[in-house]
């Protein structure tokens, strides 16, 4: 796979069974089934955009115009199912696992900019804390610090009070992202 910058590939490792499974479904009858269960679902955690793209780019259309008007993110995985469609060795491995510490600067970003009344912001760190809620453990802990943190709570020990280490250390991250760009 060509060098992509490291917040694409980012996506593209945490959408990566998504991808595959897209490019495997729509490529056969037997699972047209499941494919058109995958679409909806994912039209139903809103990415009505994004599967209408991929509805175009598996009838044939390779060309950037299925993916106009997409997000950055929405436009990485539909990029990523157009090579996976093209040369199935392209697609990313659907087992690799996300490195959590590149989403910190992200988060505290997110986090940053709904502490200053951003509505589109206040809204996607939202969906991505109800996402990590339902993933429950050590993520479900970080989930219910998103809005301490938009509220402006930066108190280390009481954030990470009954935290993993390796949960303490992203708070710790975002923490520090956050302590660049407060006025506080």
């Amino acid at each position: 796979m060509a060098q992509l910058p490291d917040r694409h590939q980012q996506i593209i490792t945490i959408h990566a069974a998504f991808i595959n499974q897209v490019v495997q479904f729509s490529q056969s009858e037997a699972d047209r089934l499941h494919y058109e269960q995958l679409l909806k679902s994912a039209e139903e955690n809103g990415w009505a955009g994004l599967v209408s793209a991929i509805r175009q780019i598996v009838a044939g259309q390779r060309d950037m115009s299925a993916i106009k008007g997409l997000d950055e993110e929405d436009q990485v995985i539909a990029k990523a199912i157009m090579r996976g469609l093209h040369n199935p060795a392209t697609l990313p491995d659907p087992n690799a696992k996300p490195d959590p510490t590149m989403a910190v600067p992200g988060m505290a970003g997110m986090i940053q900019a709904a502490a200053s009344g951003n509505v589109e912001a206040l809204t996607l760190i939202s969906n991505m804390a109800e996402q990590m809620s339902k993933a429950g453990g050590p993520m479900a802990r970080l989930a219910s610090l998103i809005r301490p943190l938009i509220n402006g709570e930066r108190d280390l020990d009481k954030l990470c009070k009954g935290m993993n280490t390796q949960t303490e250390q992203l708070v710790l991250g975002i923490l520090d992202e956050l302590a660049k760009t407060d006025v506080h």
